[in-house]
């Protein structure tokens, strides 16, 4: 097991970006081991699937959810495109 003065010695060597992101995740750690549940930020997720859209046509994609949605009403609607 590291001691904490080595982690300490590395955490030295970080950019201040990183010793934040680091001191953010030792908080929750914490947090965790007190019992206490952690809050997770808007900014944890910042990134988070970044590709999902990526080569969708938005229009193409809206219209088909506008089609289903039609498609819904009228099932339960009598009369419904008459």
């Amino acid at each position: 097991m590291m001691s904490a003065t080595r982690v300490l010695q590395q955490a030295k060597a970080l950019s201040p970006s990183e010793r934040k992101e680091l001191l953010r995740l030792l908080q929750e750690v914490v947090a965790v081991d007190d019992g206490r549940k952690s809050k997770r930020s808007l900014r944890d997720l910042r990134g988070k699937g970044k590709g999902t859209w990526q080569g969708v046509d938005v229009d193409a994609y809206i219209n088909e959810l506008r089609d289903e949605w039609d498609e819904d009403s009228c099932s339960s609607t009598p009369h419904c495109g008459a």
